[in-house]
């Protein structure tokens, strides 16, 4: 299935208007089963629905070891995808609510206050250490990548990184998506993440910190700006937490001494 699709249109400028051929990112709903009960649909490109899938369920709380997962099956439509999720244990035990939200990103879900709550608790303990020169370096090849929205025009970017080198680099409509892709694929692939860091596009919000802070990053930047809960988790669990990344600046909105040079 394509990631975009042409459509022609009208651009109104200063010449009056044109027609003009231009590409529109896939969006489809992507529909998560875990044990057979509808748990969220998500509004994405539909690429690596595994990765997001899992990795939607990982950040969630609702599967957190590897051990417990026994399929996942996806089932891709074209105008719809389903992922059904198989887990050996019972996530909905307690009374937990089943968070049934559609979003592209907007949506913090049900569970929320309860994984502010368990994350406020932590410590984030990590020797990585990043240069000054080697934010600038990612982010700049972040928009590098960042290929289907110089298409588009229509999606957020994230990666996985060590202070050298970019290891995934992940696109989608919604920048909790892009997260929850490398979310998955470390849980799946057992990928250890507590030496690594990840850059991204988009407002760093407090439920995008908590998705990192899932997988043990201890290091979060942005080319945009952070919200002020987010600074106040970061405070608080001591993770360092940079935006406005710019050509040759950025902002620190926390650094407990990882940034270094």
């Amino acid at each position: 299935m394509p990631e975009a699709f042409p459509f022609e249109i009208t651009e109104y400028g200063p010449s009056g208007p044109v027609k003009k051929q231009i590409e529109a990112i896939r969006e489809v709903p992507l529909t998560i089963f875990l044990n057979g009960r509808e748990v969220v649909t998500l509004l994405c490109t539909g690429k690596y629905p595994m990765h997001l899938a899992v990795g939607f369920l990982k950040s969630d709380a609702l599967l957190t070891d590897k051990a417990q997962l026994e399929d996942v099956t996806i089932t891709d439509e074209g105008a719809r995808i389903t992922a059904r999720v198989q887990v050996s244990h019972d996530p909905f035990a307690q009374g937990r609510e089943i968070q049934r939200t559609i979003t592209s990103g907007c949506g913090k879900g049900t569970n929320f206050d309860r994984n502010v709550e368990t994350i406020s608790r932590r410590r984030i303990v990590s020797e990585l250490t990043v240069t000054h020169a080697q934010i600038l370096a990612l982010a700049a090849e972040l928009k590098h990548r960042s290929t289907l929205y110089n298409r588009t025009r229509g999606c957020h970017n994230s990666s996985l990184c060590t202070p050298k080198e970019m290891l995934l680099f992940r696109e989608d409509i919604g920048r909790h998506n892009a997260i929850d892709m490398i979310v998955g694929e470390c849980f799946l692939d057992s990928l250890p993440t507590e030496d690594k860091m990840i850059v991204s596009t988009g407002r760093v919000a407090s439920e995008i910190l908590l998705k990192t802070v899932r997988i043990g990053v201890s290091v979060l930047a942005s080319t945009a700006v952070a919200t002020s809960f987010s600074v106040e988790l970061a405070r608080t669990i001591g993770l360092t937490l940079i935006g406005n990344i710019k050509a040759d600046s950025f902002w620190v909105y926390n650094d407990p001494g990882r940034i270094v040079g």
